[in-house]
């Protein structure tokens, strides 16, 4: 889904939903108070949230695999392959489609193999059994199937935990303070401008910022599309590299493109002259036939001390 632009501030809407979201949060610290999360032999480090949907945690995961590459021979990631059909198995670019898979994964499974399932220790020991010597979870914090070594908590520094209330009330998956006492550091991406640095005690907190990975050279107009949680952001970006961005088409986080969507959008750019742009996420989930016709705007996590929050990990988990 997009997020729910009442999510940003308390209203009388969201004081209507806000019991059911309590009664989402004593769901969820209940399956953590009584679950019991199984070991793997190997270090596992999560990269995980808060709050639903577009805080930058899949490029983060990214940057902290290959971290982690610095010191292991073979670090795989697991992931639950949300909106995947297949389940406990390594994820294969040439071969699965995001319907098969779910998009992150594919995205994961170009910086190292990813293995999917919901049950995250079935996964980790898949990874295991297939000669992993450290794991990265991408996304899972709420999980408690699986112990973790090492957690990292992703927030937008943009949104925050916006007003703060839980699913469906908010954008929290859980309270802001009983998710913050299981964690081991927080990452604050982009300009804090919650003052959620105020709000964190007793953990470090990482900076750094999504940007792109190169400058693309716009010699045409542009119309872009996304189907994240926050597609403004990935627009504010085409418009600060200089894009004359004539329209924009949003779709639900995790959309599953028709091919008839893809024509439309082909058509439109024709007939206005333009080029289509879209994010990696949304890029791997249209079929190869039709690529060709689409730019995608590579992304990736620059930190404002990377060897900080390097020397951090190694003191974690070595």
């Amino acid at each position: 889904m997009k997020t729910p632009s009442c999510w940003k501030e308390k209203s009388l809407k969201t004081y209507l939903l806000r019991p059911f979201g309590e009664l989402y949060a004593l769901i969820t610290r209940l399956k953590i108070k009584y679950m019991q999360p199984s070991h793997v032999n190997i270090p596992v480090v999560c990269v995980g949230n808060l709050t639903a949907g577009g805080s930058g945690k899949t490029p983060v995961a990214i940057s902290i695999m290959r971290l982690m590459k610095k010191k292991y021979r073979n670090p795989m990631f697991v992931s639950r392959g949300y909106g995947g059909k297949l389940k406990n198995i390594i994820v294969d670019r040439q071969e699965h489609t995001a319907k098969e898979v779910g998009d992150e994964p594919l995205l994961l499974a170009r910086t190292a193999p990813t293995v999917i399932n919901p049950n995250r220790y079935k996964a980790a020991q898949k990874a295991f059994e297939e000669g992993a010597d450290a794991i990265v979870m991408d996304d899972g914090f709420q999980n408690q199937t699986l112990v973790k070594d090492l957690s990292f908590l992703v927030f937008d520094g943009e949104s925050g935990i916006s007003n703060g209330y839980c699913i469906p009330a908010g954008p929290m998956r859980e309270k802001f303070d009983e998710g913050m006492k299981r964690a081991d550091a927080a990452i604050i991406l982009g300009e804090d401008r919650q003052g959620l640095q105020t709000k964190i005690s007793g953990i470090p907190v990482f900076h750094g910022k999504v940007v792109p990975l190169s400058k693309p050279e716009f010699s045409r107009n542009v119309i872009a599309f996304a189907g994240i949680g926050r597609p403004q952001k990935f627009y504010d970006t085409l418009l600060a590299l200089g894009a004359d961005l004539i329209a924009t088409r949003d779709f639900p986080d995790h959309h599953k493109y028709k091919e008839e969507e893809l024509l439309k959008l082909i058509d439109f750019a024709n007939n206005t002259n333009s080029d289509l742009y879209t994010t990696t996420k949304d890029y791997v989930k249209i079929p190869y036939h039709l690529r060709s016709e689409f730019k995608v705007l590579e992304v990736g996590v620059l930190w404002q001390d990377e060897s900080k929050l390097f020397e951090f990990i190694c003191s974690r988990l070595f």
